[in-house]
């Protein structure tokens, strides 16, 4: 396979966009990519989106944006797979350059929730719709079980999971194209309004829009510095939480970030920081131990000893997370990557790490379904 670069990225601000379109918010997040990385044209074009058809009506979603960036009639691809399906828009555009068949490639998500009459029915779609939807239960009470059973197996305490919130508004506060730029405090997180017991309001990621989109490139476009993706893999599990063995695991996870190491050549030791699916905050409790960072069951008390803070052993969500920065499903994925090529780069403003070489972004669907994981490197 062919070396795939990203030598761009752009996205806007993430939040209550009520006067843009969704197709307004794609472009401008594509425009600025391409200004970004200093190209005039692409070759294909994949962009993720979760379920636009029933958050705004629209589907065609691939034809539509391409047609209002001027790129037609290059192919363009809408990807979905739930609230991972623009990190499985990276994936495809990896592909589609590592096969040699574009050089030049523009990959997006884009989102827009707030459109919507019942943003909760349509999230549930990504759940199993005959034996967990069927029966009254969201995503919040999902995450919940999986929080309850975390607790009870390994004694992680309600601050601990708050910690989670506290850090990500903090970096959330730093980041100007944040949804909420407001710190929390434990108390705050578990005194707000309960969702689904022990998972209050400022546990859960928002109802956002927004877009953003990345340039990958081949050797042939290649400006340093740049970006290299040395790893993706990505992972399904079953949909329905009662037809897993263990609900505090999400295999997806595991198997996703093993098939990335074992591309990139390295492992969960290399990597400096990462951008994870911070849906809930129990998710990044599950999902930091699924990726190696720390021992199963003991991500809590790594959390709260500030492991995963700025100044951390291993920082996590530097760009404030889904919780923070917000969560328009289908941007998420390439979200993540704007801030872990600009936190290479060192143009991360005040959130801005030091003496980093490797970054990880993990994008996950559902309760855990669906899984993807890059590994990112600069390139000087």
């Amino acid at each position: 396979m062919r070396d795939v670069y990203i030598i761009g990225v752009g996205m806007t601000k993430f939040g209550e966009l009520w006067d843009k379109s969704l197709r307004d918010i794609f472009v401008e997040s594509a425009l600025s990519a391409m200004d970004d990385a200093g190209v005039d044209h692409i070759e294909s074009m994949f962009v993720g989106s979760m379920t636009p058809g029933l958050f705004v009506g629209q589907e065609h979603i691939g034809a539509l944006m391409a047609d209002y960036l001027g790129a037609a009639p290059v192919p363009a691809v809408r990807v979905e797979s739930a609230c991972c399906s623009g990190g499985m828009a990276l994936r495809l555009g990896f592909f589609e350059i590592a096969s040699g068949n574009s050089d030049i490639v523009l990959v997006g998500g884009v989102e827009k929730m707030t459109d919507s009459a019942d943003v909760t029915a349509a999230l549930a779609t990504a759940a199993d719709q005959e034996y967990e939807v069927y029966h009254g239960i969201t995503f919040p009470g999902l995450y919940a079980l999986i929080a309850r059973a975390h607790m009870a197996r390994y004694g992680t305490t309600r601050e601990q999971l708050a910690s989670v919130s506290v850090k990500n508004h903090h970096n959330g506060s730093l980041n100007p194209r944040a949804q909420f730029q407001n710190e929390v405090t434990k108390e705050q997180v578990i005194n707000a309004t309960l969702i689904a017991d022990p998972l209050t309001i400022l546990d859960s990621s928002p109802v956002s829009d927004g877009a953003a989109c990345a340039i990958l490139v081949s050797e042939k476009y290649l400006k340093k510095p740049a970006v290299k993706i040395i790893g993706s893999g990505a992972a399904t599990d079953r949909i329905a939480l009662h037809q897993r063995d263990d609900i505090t695991e999400l295999r997806a996870v595991k198997v996703s970030a093993e098939r990335a190491y074992r591309m990139a050549g390295i492992g969960p030791e290399n990597i400096d920081f990462a951008e994870v699916h911070d849906c809930f905050s129990i998710a990044e409790l599950c999902i930091i131990e699924e990726l190696g960072f720390v021992e199963k069951g003991k991500s809590g008390p790594f959390i709260e000893s500030g492991n995963t803070m700025l100044e951390g052993k291993i920082p996590v969500n530097t760009s404030g997370g889904l919780k923070a920065k917000g969560h328009p499903v289908g941007a998420t994925g390439i979200a993540q990557v704007v801030e872990v090529v600009e936190q290479l780069k060192g143009t991360a403003g005040k959130r801005q790490l030091k003496n980093i070489h490797i970054g990880l972004t993990h994008n996950m669907g559902g309760s855990g379904a669906s899984s993807v994981v890059h590994i990112l490197k600069l390139v000087e």
